[in-house]
Formats: C-alpha cells, sequence, structure tokens
C-alpha cells in the first residue's frame, strides 16, 4: 500500500533550500540529479528549451510512480525539487578573461534533484518512455549523476540575477573571515522563484559555492 506522506522539501529540507540572507555554511552529502549541460546566454530560447526538457522527465519520472501499483521500496509522493543551476564560463574565455563577462561565454550544468529510492533503471525507463510520448531534441543529453558538494557557503540572493556579485562579496568576506577559501569560480544557484512569473525584484535565488578542503 503507498504511503499518504508527501515529502515537502521546503518544509522538511529548510537548510538546504531555504537560507536566510546572509552567508551561512552548509555540508552536503550525496545527492543525486537529472543533469543537462549547455553553453550560452542564459536568456536565449536554448537555455530556455535545456530546461523545458530536464523538466519533462523529472515529470515523468513522479506522475509514472504515482500511477503505478508496484512502486520503489521506500516510495513516498514528493514536491518536485527546485532547478539548480551550476556556473562557469567556457574555457577560451577563461584564457582571454579580462574582468567583464560575456553571457554567451557562459556554460551551465542544470540539474533537478531525484529521490533516493529513483534508481538508475528507472532514469533509462523513463527517459525511453519520455522519448516516445514527449519527443525531444535534447532528450539524449539528459544524465542521471550523483554530485557531493561537501562545505559550502550559501545565501539567499533576493532581486535580479545580474546583481549577484553584491551577494558573492558578502559570501566571500564571510569565507575570509571564517579563514575558509573558495574551491573555484564556480557556483551553484537554485532558483526558488520562476523568472517567467515573478517580477525581477522579487526574484529569490540560492547562490552557493563549495569551499577548498
Amino acid at each position: 500500500m503507498k504511503s499518504t506522506i508527501k515529502h515537502e522539501w521546503r518544509k522538511t529540507e529548510k537548510g538546504i533550500y531555504m537560507p536566510k540572507n546572509k552567508p551561512e555554511l552548509i555540508n552536503l552529502p550525496k545527492f543525486q540529479y537529472l543533469s543537462i549541460y549547455g553553453e550560452g546566454n542564459p536568456n536565449s530560447s536554448l537555455f530556455t528549451e535545456h530546461i523545458q526538457t530536464l523538466y519533462s522527465v523529472a515529470y515523468a519520472i513522479k506522475m509514472t510512480l504515482k500511477k503505478m501499483t508496484v512502486v520503489p521500496e521506500n516510495y513516498i509522493d514528493w514536491t518536485v525539487y527546485p532547478l539548480e543551476g551550476e556556473w562557469d564560463i567556457s574555457k577560451s574565455a577563461k584564457k582571454n578573461y579580462k574582468g567583464v563577462l560575456n553571457k554567451d561565454e557562459l556554460v551551465y550544468n542544470l540539474m533537478i534533484r531525484q529521490p533516493e529510492f529513483i534508481s538508475i533503471d528507472f532514469f533509462n525507463e523513463m527517459l525511453e518512455h519520455t522519448k516516445k510520448k514527449k519527443p525531444q531534441r535534447l532528450l539524449d543529453r539528459i544524465q542521471f549523476t550523483e554530485i557531493t558538494e561537501g562545505p559550502c557557503i550559501q545565501m539567499l540572493h533576493l532581486g535580479s540575477y545580474d546583481n549577484e556579485i553584491e551577494t558573492f562579496e558578502k559570501m566571500e568576506a564571510f569565507a575570509m573571515s571564517k579563514n575558509l577559501k573558495r574551491k573555484s569560480k564556480v557556483h551553484k544557484e537554485i532558483y526558488l522563484s520562476d523568472f517567467r512569473k515573478v517580477a525581477e525584484e522579487k526574484l529569490k535565488t540560492v547562490l552557493r559555492f563549495q569551499l577548498k578542503i
């Protein structure tokens, strides 16, 4: 018999997904994700297509499980986790970087976390199912990966993505005050707001970077 409990990450995992707008330390264990790699400007239609493709598989997994009579061990229904993005600039951009960011040179790995009871085999099954039911050209780029972020600093950023540098400056100053060093300029963003529906000044985004161990 299926459990009537539903996992709500906003309520039960506040420490991971709902930080305050001041820097804080966090140590993250291994989680598994659907992910898709891309390059280029996040304001482009291609970036939106990457997001849509990722969500199509995430919801195929969730909704198929809800309909199944025999489900994986430890299964409970869950609210789909928020979209996350790991951001960097291309190798060629790093060679010629002069302090000005060109969004066309960005590289990203978008991801949606999956519950522990989802297996690689079930993911593969749902990927094939999605290809047949809702064909999309980027589906072959979807990966099922495990990521351990480990010790990090994170903070809630309010407002435009273009102002994130102000929040990162606070996070880096906090790291210095604790004698901690940032691992790299790669960072993660967790999107608590839908940028298509929420006014720019009201956007809520978790910013996070890993620390050098």
